[in-house]
């Protein structure tokens, strides 16, 4: 390189260094001390205690923590579906300009930005058996989050009406990247609306359903604050899902190397989820659209 390409690319690194502390120091670093953690006995109070793998082995036979990844698993397959499902045809519709699209374009993001905790307690008011207005409009009474039959579906329920909008904006988005030369193709060859959502739709959105599927059940996995505004964890640990427990053991029972270990293991078995994902959805096919 001469001179001046040297000074540019001097310049361009230059410029990335504030991204790169940001990464080292809120990302990398916090990773190596969990890892560190992981294999040590702490409380906060006193010097950390080499435990070697006694955190891991004792997770292996602790009920509370398979009960949380049990709940954990199965508020992931109550909401990740659902909302797919539903983000991908209010996309549809708003993509089809129907009427009343316009508002919905506003309003399908309002509960993306507001605050979880913020909307945990409104929805914790909402399904309130007494003073509730949820109840107030059934005409009875309904324990929806004492019950231990319907305070997870209850809480999924308030995480799929928050992250519904914002699934359906990468999916418009996705769709608006289709050419409308392939739909007007599809009419003329006699392919009806079913037909060509599967055929064509579908297949061609596959970048945006892998992106959507990944950041859906990792952003599952992790839910705590709306639990926690909600239900605490309650009724009898059926809502108990694992960022809670990792939090519980942390900052209340004060175990930071066990809640560590909690949190590594959450991290591998995110990392396994997401290549299974990458390897479905790299054999599924697509058209050459050049």
């Amino acid at each position: 390189m001469n001179a001046r390409q040297r000074a540019e690319a001097r310049a361009g690194y230059l410029l990335l260094v504030p991204s790169f502390v940001g990464v080292g120091v809120f990302l990398l670093l916090p990773v190596l001390i969990v890892l560190a953690l992981s294999f040590t006995r702490y409380n906060l109070l006193s010097a950390p205690q080499w435990a070697g793998l006694d955190n891991f082995v004792y997770l292996l036979g602790w009920e509370r923590f398979r009960n949380s990844l049990w709940v954990t698993t199965l508020f992931t397959l109550m909401t990740i579906p659902t909302s797919i499902v539903l983000g991908l045809l209010l996309a549809v519709a708003i993509n089809r300009r129907l009427p009343g699209t316009s508002w919905l374009r506003v309003l399908y993001v309002l509960p993306w930005v507001c605050a979880p905790l913020a909307l945990g307690v409104v929805w914790r008011w909402i399904f309130d058996p007494t003073n509730g207005a949820l109840n107030a409009l059934l005409g009875r009474r309904i324990e929806w989050l004492a019950d231990v039959d319907l305070a997870l579906p209850s809480v999924a329920f308030v995480q799929v009406w928050s992250s519904v909008g914002y699934i359906s904006l990468f999916f418009l988005a996705g769709l608006q990247q289709i050419p409308v030369s392939v739909y007007e193709a599809a009419k003329l060859d006699g392919a009806g609306p079913v037909r060509t959502l599967w055929s064509i739709t579908l297949p061609l959105l596959r970048p945006t359903m892998f992106f959507v599927t990944v950041t859906s059940i990792i952003s599952s996995f992790q839910v705590f604050d709306t639990v926690y505004a909600m239900t605490g964890g309650g009724p009898r640990f059926t809502t108990d899902v694992i960022a809670a427990r990792i939090y519980d053991e942390a900052f209340v029972a004060l175990r930071l190397g066990r809640a560590a270990a909690m949190a590594l293991v959450l991290f591998l078995l995110l990392v396994a989820v997401t290549l299974v994902q990458q390897r479905y959805f790299r054999r599924r096919i697509t058209y050459d659209m050049s």
